[in-house]
């Protein structure tokens, strides 16, 4: 499946504040959460709880989310399908990061160690 730029664009143009509440709704409902969320989101963008809270009052989008992120080096052994997409072919370097973040959460709420979905060795 191609994203298509539309598709890429929307995403770029999403804030994260308007996603970031359906993580957590996503990982408590699945007896995970909201620290191990953090701590997730902590390892692929290196942004700590009170910056990850600054972003989402600012209501930044993804695409600054992301610019201002420093993407942990270990993010592309991330692979798999996530939303029809295989994250390691997705082509536009922001897609692919928002992809690994949804995948990420997406592991941590079906129950995955921390320390597989932190890629730890």
């Amino acid at each position: 499946m191609n994203s298509t730029s539309h598709h890429d664009e929307r995403i770029a143009k999403m804030t994260f504040a308007s996603v970031y509440p359906h993580y957590v709704t996503k990982v408590e409902k699945k007896g995970r959460t909201k620290e191990e969320l953090h701590q997730v989101i902590e390892w692929l963008t290196g942004y700590d709880e009170k910056k990850l809270q600054q972003l989402i009052d600012e209501k930044v989008t993804f695409e600054a989310f992301f610019q201002k992120a420093s993407v942990n080096p270990n993010a592309q052994l991330i692979t798999g399908v996530i939303c029809g997409y295989r994250v390691e072919e997705i082509e536009n370097p922001l897609t692919q990061q928002v992809r690994y973040l949804d995948k990420l959460v997406d592991e941590l709420a079906k129950g995955r160690k921390m320390e597989k979905v932190l890629r730890a060795g």
